[in-house]
């Protein structure tokens, strides 16, 4: 350890500025970055999350449309998915670059605060910010579906193309949405972690991430959401089917990936470091 430092303090200021600067980040300072984030969310007045939570419903969508649009002009080529799950990346990089409330975030990024200093009074908190945003998702892709559902703003060729792509969820039954739920609330949860660490590479860490949802065929709630409406509206499918088959099952599993699994992992893999760290402190 000493010939480390020796070596260390041997450099000059420059090459030790350079050396720290591509040095990874520590789970700890990775951990403490996202809780950072998450306090922020939590504070966040209603209108704030509403409104941000609204648009991120809508344009998430555009991952269902665009998926259909390369399907539509593909068709029944061989390597249709592994060109249209391109598509499907495109809301997302909309909302997580333009920082807008997206339910399949908050799990890690509002949880992780709750696992730092757990109280009621904190649980309730993110109680309120799940549910404010989880509701105006929902409400953004209905109204994307609304749209989508327009012979006015959409294509027959486009309408049958967006029919297809929503039959793979329609067609699940719930408990198949709750296990296909769980890698997908696993790989936002992944993308949200290793965030801090990708700044200049954000655009290309996102298409990554989403395209393997994408062609795993893992269920995402709030894009699934507006697909099940869509199919809704077109008298497809029903409420039933929306609520019970899909939205509820799928969130659980999303949940369960993202909080469950990949944040008590995460939470209890930097907790003894955290904790030793508290303590030092004078």
């Amino acid at each position: 350890m000493s010939e480390e430092k020796n070596f260390f303090t041997e450099l000059n200021r420059i090459e030790q500025r350079i050396i720290r600067a591509n040095e990874p980040m520590s789970s700890q300072l990775i951990f403490k970055i996202i809780r950072q984030e998450g306090e922020e969310e939590l504070a966040r007045p209603f209108r704030a999350l509403a409104f941000s939570a609204l648009a991120a419903g809508i344009f998430v969508s555009f991952s269902f449309f665009f998926r259909a649009i390369l399907k539509m002009y593909l068709g029944d080529v061989q390597f249709e998915p592994i060109i249209s799950s391109f598509g499907y990346t495109v809301g997302f990089v909309i909302v997580i670059l333009g920082r807008m409330q997206l339910f399949t975030e908050n799990p890690i990024t509002t949880i992780i605060p709750l696992f730092s200093e757990p109280s009621w009074k904190k649980f309730l908190r993110v109680v309120r910010l799940w549910s404010i945003v989880f509701f105006f998702n929902v409400v953004g892709t209905a109204i994307a579906a609304i749209f989508f559902s327009s012979a006015y703003a959409v294509t027959p060729e486009i309408s049958a193309a967006l029919h297809e792509v929503a039959s793979h969820v329609m067609r699940l039954p719930a408990m198949e949405n709750v296990l296909r739920g769980i890698p997908a609330g696993i790989i936002i949860a992944a993308l949200v972690w290793v965030a801090p660490q990708t700044k200049n590479f954000r655009f290309i860490t996102i298409v990554f991430f989403v395209y393997f949802i994408a062609l795993g065929n893992f269920a995402h709630v709030v894009v699934g959401s507006c697909e099940m409406a869509f199919e809704v509206i077109s008298g497809d499918a029903d409420f039933f089917d929306y609520f019970m088959r899909f939205l509820i099952p799928t969130g659980i599993g999303n949940i369960i990936g993202g909080s469950a699994i990949f944040s008590l992992l995460i939470y209890n893999q930097v907790k003894k470091e955290l904790h030793e760290n508290e303590n030092k402190k004078p």
